[in-house]
């Protein structure tokens, strides 16, 4: 039995369609208009990179092996999510609420302070927390140990 030549293509043609779908582009971390930012739980925004000669106004700026700039952790923010789009570092502020910045502080293995974190990653970037230590899956493996998690998935 041999297989036709233009079926073959096609078989071919469907794969590398199959595979340049799986590699689309990260989506970037949503930005919190100024608008909402009052009354939202979580606000995003953007770190504008420290000029040479402007001394840091928060905590000092932190060498990150991921980016060609420090990490700038603003007072106030929780995390700060570090991506490279296109060669150029971007850097986004996640603050919470009150109440909830405060939970995450004590309890970082929970579900809000998880869910920015993962945000954080799946749109290609890098979580760092407020002390300029990166929160790595082994991090994250660790939170999980803390505590127990039933997940449960639909079939």
């Amino acid at each position: 039995m041999t297989i036709k030549p233009t079926l073959a293509r096609y078989a071919v043609l469907a794969a590398v369609a199959i595979l340049a779908a799986c590699a689309a582009p990260k989506t970037p971390l949503p930005i919190t208009s100024p608008a909402d930012v009052k009354d939202a739980a979580v606000s995003r925004r953007p770190v504008e990179p420290l000029a040479p000669s402007a001394p840091p106004t928060s905590a000092p700026p932190v060498a990150s092996p991921a980016a060609s700039q420090p990490v700038i952790v603003p007072a106030g923010a929780q995390y700060v999510c570090v991506s490279d789009s296109r060669g150029q570092t971007t850097q986004t502020a996640i603050e919470f609420a009150p109440k909830v910045a405060t939970l995450c502080k004590r309890h970082p293995e929970m579900g809000p302070c998880q869910y920015e974190r993962d945000l954080c990653r799946s749109s290609g970037g890098r979580v760092y927390a407020a002390g300029g230590v990166e929160i790595t899956r082994q991090t994250e493996d660790e939170y999980d140990r803390k505590v127990l998690r039933v997940r449960f998935r639909a079939n």
